[in-house]
């Protein structure tokens, strides 16, 4: 007969175990994810905001979509100012943004 050895480790709070678990999928974590989305009002201003939205943020590329194509051309030429404006106020820092017109989506 084995015997079977149990051990017990401390508790791991919940955040932290969800941290573990998005940043092995995804490679983008809690606090990075809960920065684009729920600051990109604040980061990028009213105007851009009310034209174009994330979509997608996985292992530092965020998909942006644009409701016409001059604002997916705007937001182009707005990509470094963007990612730098959502370092300043959300503290997540993006390799690079891609832009797409909303409904353009490639089929799968």
């Amino acid at each position: 007969m084995v015997d079977t050895v149990v051990t017990m480790v401390d508790p791991v709070p919940l955040t932290s175990a969800l941290d573990g678990v998005m940043q092995s999928l995804r490679g983008t974590d809690r606090k990075e994810i809960g920065g684009v989305f729920g600051r990109w009002d604040e980061a990028v201003g009213e105007a851009v905001a009310s034209h174009v939205r994330p979509v997608k943020f996985d292992r530092g590329v965020l998909t942006v979509e644009a409701d016409d194509p001059a604002w997916a051309t705007e937001t182009k030429f707005m990509a470094g100012r963007l990612i730098q404006r959502l370092a300043e106020v959300a503290d997540v820092h993006l390799e690079r943004l891609e832009v797409r017109v909303a409904g353009s989506r490639p089929p799968r």
